[in-house]
């Protein structure tokens, strides 16, 4: 909220970790916490897969995963790279050639499991594209595809099993002289996941990317996410975030996003306070705020809104946003600019006014903001 003050119950105090870059985003160190996700179209259509990039960008994405499973794909990411507004990540699997493919291609990032690349010259040799293609490198354990070795040791997919893999893929690279890398464990289970990243975070300085892997659909996937996600970013783990949902990638961003607005970890768009709605509504909230949150998904200006059908919080909630219209009677209600009472507005023009007065506090403070540069 612009005209709030810090508070200091607010703060979270995030894990030292060192910065490397994935193209021209930063990740790690003091860099804001990146949110991701990955394009769910075939990489050899490139219009319908930079078309999803785009969309995902609009949404807020800043860096974009891609699959790469053949030859085809390597040279259609050449293109997708030069088209996409945003950082690409090459995501890829057992075949060394389709890294060094990749990174030729642009990629901005290379995500690899170094274990199953192969014998150490392949590793190496991907190490070598990577590093002649100022590509860095994400290190990827999952529960599901940990080695042999390891599942043989203890017995079934653990957090200590994920750990040991992620730090002996750690060492293959750093025995290569390669260190722009950033590194996850992700598991389907919230506890498997939340115990392996917090190991991994005391093990190693590396940048990390959070993820809950495979969470499910839009509603319980988001439930997972943001429980799984939400704990750790809390404790001040994590550099960058992907939200795993069978659903539209855009959606993944828009949860992302959602997840660290409401720890205060980043900010963009309009954060809209809005009540269950009971009797007591002056208007029918359900649908003002459904569609409110279309009418500005335009607004990336961080701001608050808040939408409330009655008087028992409607004021108080009001006080602590940057606009705010309170349910009263009589087919009307008050508008809040800045926390303070403005002016009444009638039920059936308050849509438009509220976009009207969200668009206008927003162009306020990004003039206050290009001043102050």
């Amino acid at each position: 909220m612009s005209h709030n003050p810090v508070r200091p119950w607010r703060s979270i105090e995030r894990r030292k970790s060192r910065r490397i870059m994935v193209g021209n985003v930063p990740v790690g160190g003091d860099a804001p916490i990146s949110v991701q996700t990955m394009t769910n179209t075939l990489t050899t259509d490139v219009a319908a897969t930079v078309a999803q990039v785009q969309a995902v960008a609009d949404a807020g994405a800043d860096i974009v995963r891609v699959s790469v499973p053949d030859e085809a794909s390597a040279k259609a990411l050449k293109e997708i790279v030069r088209e996409s507004p945003v950082p690409i990540v090459a995501d890829i699997h057992f075949h060394y050639r389709r890294g060094i493919e990749a990174a030729e291609a642009g990629a901005a990032c290379l995500r690899i499991n170094p274990g199953n690349i192969g014998s150490p010259d392949r590793v190496r040799e991907v190490i070598k594209a990577a590093r002649e293609h100022n590509c860095s490198i994400r290190i990827g354990v999952n529960a599901g595809s940990l080695e042999k070795h390891l599942l043989e040791k203890y017995g079934e997919p653990c957090p200590d099993a994920m750990v040991e893999s992620g730090l002996e893929h750690i060492r293959i690279l750093q025995d290569n002289d390669f260190h722009e890398f950033k590194i996850s464990v992700k598991a389907s289970d919230v506890f498997m996941a939340a115990a392996a990243y917090q190991q991994l975070a005391e093990a190693t300085d590396a940048p990390i990317h959070l993820g809950i892997t495979e969470a499910g659909g839009l509603v319980s996937g988001t439930v997972k996410s943001a429980i799984g996600l939400g704990n750790l970013l809390w404790m001040g783990i994590g550099d960058t975030i992907r939200v795993s949902l069978s659903a539209d990638p855009v959606e993944e961003v828009k949860v992302g996003f959602e997840i660290l607005k409401s720890l205060g970890l980043r900010h963009r768009g309009v954060n809209i306070i809005s009540c269950p709605s009971c009797a007591r509504q002056g208007f029918d909230v359900i649908k003002t705020v459904e569609i409110l949150e279309k009418r500005l998904e335009h607004i990336k200006t961080p701001m608050s809104l808040s939408i409330i059908g009655c008087v028992v919080n409607g004021p108080g909630e009001a006080l602590m946003t940057d606009v705010g219209f309170t349910g009263g009677g009589a087919g009307s209600g008050m508008v809040y600019l800045a926390g303070k009472q403005s002016h009444k507005m009638g039920n059936e023009a308050m849509v438009d006014h509220i976009v009207e007065q969200v668009e206008k506090k927003a162009a306020e403070i990004e003039a206050l903001a290009a001043a102050a540069e």
